[in-house]
């Protein structure tokens, strides 16, 4: 639609996750007609994150040095492991300030039809994790959509052996939603998941 290199930045701009044809216009116009935006500074943080970010060797968690803060902190709870699918969830539940344990980011979820299996998820780090008989409770945090559901019931199936308690997640209608424009899986889940008070 444009020509050259504006085009080139639209269309880089375009293949980032949730960034459609418009977002991506509207980015490029913004670094192009905002005369402080600096455009440098962008680039050199894009060149040091994917210089110094790495995967935490323990839980899978986004970090700057071998260990992510969550794993160093003393404070924290090694009775109690979230698995997680991504590191964004991670930070989704420490916004809630509810969770004092340990996290295990899972690197994706169980989709045959992507192709993506049990082998190709941090599944076998986890069983380590849990060898040493420190953990108490899992709690199975994937989304609860199809793959995060197949990948609870699979870990839940696997961590049956060990003398670990499993716990999911509650899901099911969310605060200032109306019945009506609930669907069917979730309104079950309501009920499954109701409380007496």
């Amino acid at each position: 639609m444009y020509d050259g290199i504006v085009q080139e930045l639209i269309d880089e701009f375009g293949r980032l996750p949730g960034i459609g044809p418009k977002s991506a216009q509207r980015i490029t116009f913004h670094i192009l007609q905002t005369p402080s935006f600096d455009v440098k500074r962008l680039s050199e943080l894009l060149s040091e994150v994917r210089e110094r970010v790495r995967f935490c060797e323990i839980c899978g968690n986004v970090a700057e040095q071998e260990r992510c803060a969550i794993c160093r902190d003393p404070r924290r709870n090694p009775e109690f492991i979230c698995v997680v699918e991504d590191a964004k969830d991670v930070a989704a539940i420490e916004r809630t300030r509810e969770f004092r344990g340990l996290y295990h980011v899972l690197g994706g979820a169980i989709s045959p039809i992507a192709g993506v299996g049990p082998d190709d998820l941090r599944i076998a780090q986890l069983m380590t994790r849990l060898a040493d008989g420190t953990v108490q409770e899992v709690i199975l945090a994937t989304n609860p959509n199809l793959e995060g559901e197949a990948t609870a019931s699979y870990l839940s199936r696997l961590l049956t052996t060990m003398q670990i308690t499993v716990s999911r997640l509650a899901s099911g209608l969310p605060v200032g939603g109306d019945l009506e424009y609930a669907d069917e899986v979730t309104l079950g889940r309501a009920f499954e998941g109701r409380r007496v008070l």
